[in-house]
């Protein structure tokens, strides 16, 4: 596509976009926030009191909606208490570690807004240890596709251009808050706002690589120059994503869902639907990469970029495909985490280093490494808590990460290479 063209659709794109989201409302204030979603089995839970004190006493209070979610401005930065009021929990509901309740939380900065997290259970029964292992298998199974899929772009872009992309986890925000405008302002399905989101993905995408990444690299931008300029791109694009979207928690809407009893696990229809449709995601890619002229060409491209542009290549239009699909992937993985979680502006940024993790312990440049590299950390990530505190789910999986190195410094699915 001449750069001509592709300047003039960028710009229309992104006053479209812009409109779209600046339709959600004004961003929120830049205050102090407290906010958060409060689910159960994957499922929201309303009609909840949370209470927000300092020194001086209660500074506010909220109830959790019909999405669970609920927020509480706060007067300045300070040590605040955040106590989830136990009494107006459902039956048989209640906290996973009731010692933690009140939350002892200190702010900082100003602008910023704190996520609180309370984990909710049913009362313990004398259900084993591995009694709950399949159901902690499908969560983990949910979260590691998701990882998979938004890192699959981020291995091949790698992988045929030798580049690390911080702002891949924009990318992701970026195809969540699209959707979640979509499905909230135009009361449009999330069937539909998903597919649409990731058109829009797949064009940022693009045009960040023939508007910037494509120009760094003909002038021959060194890595670490290129590193610290992803870095302050990524930095960009989550406060313009700030900027109009706000520091908010949003779910979509999508409304209740019952229970799909499936014997030894419970699972529910979203959940299911999030699953399948990450598996054939996945699937699709693996045979694209096997079977098609593109796929056979980003391959040969990864695996030496200057013969492969002798045989006849061209190189510049398969990156630019691997772009736009590096970016639709990553946006439909937005949307699924925040199908199960909520929307967030910092949401692409805290799953980054998942993605990493991901890729690293697959192999670099390999899509393939990057699937089961999101595999492993998932299931690590969520199986750790049968046993250690949830809160540091994601440390265990970098721990994997760490053995997993120590013995095949390739990672998973790598190769290795000689150097010198």
């Amino acid at each position: 596509m001449p750069t001509r063209v592709m300047r003039a659709v960028t710009i229309l794109f992104g006053g479209i976009w812009l409109l779209v989201v600046g339709l959600a409302g004004p961003a929120a204030a830049q205050e102090e926030t407290f906010g958060g979603v409060l689910t159960f089995e994957r499922e929201p839970v309303s009609g909840v009191d949370i209470v927000v004190s300092d020194e001086s006493g209660e500074v506010g209070r909220a109830t959790t909606d019909d999405e669970g979610a609920w927020t509480v401005q706060l007067p300045s930065t300070g040590t605040y208490k955040v106590e989830l009021l136990t009494d107006t929990l459902p039956d048989g509901v209640t906290l996973t570690n009731p010692d933690n309740n009140p939350l002892e939380i200190t702010v900082r900065f100003r602008g910023f807004d704190t996520r609180v997290t309370f984990n909710l259970n049913a009362p313990i029964e004398s259900e084993s240890l591995w009694g709950q292992f399949p159901q902690r298998f499908l969560i983990g199974l949910r979260a590691g596709l998701i990882i998979a899929m938004a890192s699959v772009g981020l291995s091949l872009v790698f992988g045929t251009t030798g580049l690390i992309n911080f702002a891949h986890g924009e990318l992701v925000t970026f195809g969540a808050i699209t959707a979640w405008a979509l499905n909230t302002n135009f009361d449009m399905s999330i069937l539909i706002a998903t597919p649409l989101a990731m058109v829009a993905g797949a064009f940022l995408s693009g045009a960040l690589d023939v508007g910037v990444f494509r120009r760094l690299q003909r002038r021959r931008v060194a890595g670490f120059q290129f590193l610290v300029i992803s870095i302050g791109l990524a930095l960009f694009l989550q406060n313009l994503l700030l900027l109009w979207f706000g520091n908010q928690f949003a779910p979509y809407r999508i409304g209740r869902q019952g229970g799909i009893d499936l014997g030894i696990v419970t699972t529910t229809p979203r959940d299911a639907t999030i699953i399948l449709l990450s598996i054939a995601t996945l699937i699709g890619v693996a045979l694209m990469l096997q079977k098609t002229r593109v796929g056979k060409a980003m391959r040969a491209i990864a695996d030496n970029r200057d013969l492969a542009e002798s045989s006849g290549i061209n190189v510049t239009r398969v990156v630019f495909f691997v772009w736009v699909m590096g970016g639709a992937l990553a946006a439909m993985g937005g949307v699924f985490q925040g199908l199960g979680n909520a929307v967030q502006y910092q949401m692409g940024f805290r799953l980054l280093l998942l993605m990493f993790a991901a890729v690293i312990l697959g192999g670099l440049g390999t899509a393939y490494g990057a699937m089961v590299g999101g595999l492993v950390v998932g299931m690590v990530s969520e199986l750790s808590t049968l046993w250690l505190r949830s809160e540091l789910k994601s440390a265990w999986a970098l721990l994997i990460l760490i053995l997993v190195l120590l013995v095949r410094p390739q990672g998973i699915l790598g190769r290795q290479e000689r150097f010198g």
